[in-house]
């Protein structure tokens, strides 16, 4: 039954109306809340990109930032994922594990930090570079930070996933990169991964409309070549990282953003 079936009088209705709108914005004022500690966590986790400073320290001090704000790591233990933040270096795409590796000069380094607060997970993720990076691996990642806000810019219930995929496979072509096909964006609140996939290529007017007052990411992977990705067992999770087949470089951002009833609303702006 809905709020407007013919049981319910006008005062319940009204009634129970207000109740689910006050509901609904709990729920976005608490997926803010989560948002911004993510994003807070991750500005900070990027003043720790130095060379010599291992990922696993680099780790444990997203680790100590989230609990120490009363929030947990949403990766940790999560499919059986070792740790408490993604940190991917250079040819590693997506889904690395923080290990004793030191970062070095030229190295991109992404981290992409979850968090769960209050019941609700924030998701975003940015590279960074370590010491002086060469002129190619700038426009590699500048690329990837507008390719995802070419996509979100798009944004509103009356567009598709497909829409943002093409806006975004389209702006990087133009930019002679390549999309990484394998990984996309996701739903997100209550739990860490919910319908819709966003995915970063795709065709105009296909795929799921996107609901208003839900959350989603958008997170486009970019990389030098068209390579085939490699993936890789993590011990004791079914979680896999991957890297590109010939060792080029790649890039990632990503942000969580709530689907408005006009357009939208970036929850993660760093």
């Amino acid at each position: 039954m809905t709020p407007h079936s013919s049981m319910y009088g006008p005062l319940q209705r009204r009634y129970i109306e207000n109740t689910m709108i006050s509901q609904k914005s709990n729920q976005i004022r608490m997926m803010e809340q989560s948002c911004r500690l993510a994003a807070t966590a991750l500005s900070w986790a990027g003043t720790l990109v130095k060379p010599g400073v291992t990922t696993d320290e680099i780790d444990a001090a997203v680790h100590d930032y989230l609990l120490t704000r009363e929030a947990t790591p949403s990766t940790l233990n999560y499919h059986g994922f070792p740790k408490s933040c993604c940190i991917s270096v250079n040819d590693v795409v997506c889904h690395g594990v923080p290990s004793s590796y030191k970062l070095q000069s030229g190295d991109l380094v992404n981290i992409d930090i979850t968090c769960n607060k209050g019941g609700f997970h924030g998701d975003t993720s940015a590279t960074f570079y370590v010491g002086k990076v060469n002129d190619e691996q700038r426009k590699l990642t500048e690329c990837a930070h507008a390719a995802m806000m070419e996509g979100i810019s798009i944004l509103s219930p009356k567009k598709r996933t497909g829409d943002v995929g093409h806006a975004i496979e389209n702006f990087v072509k133009k930019k002679n990169f390549y999309i990484v096909h394998e990984i996309g964006g996701h739903g997100i609140g209550e739990n860490f991964h919910e319908d819709p996939f966003v995915p970063s290529w795709g065709k105009k007017n296909t795929g799921e409309f996107f609901t208003p007052w839900k959350c989603i990411t958008v997170e486009p992977i970019i990389s030098e070549t068209n390579s085939p990705l490699v993936s890789h067992l993590i011990p004791n999770s079914d979680i896999e990282y991957f890297t590109t087949l010939d060792h080029c470089l790649s890039a990632q951002f990503e942000h969580t953003i709530l689907i408005t009833d006009k357009g939208h609303e970036v929850l993660t702006a760093w």
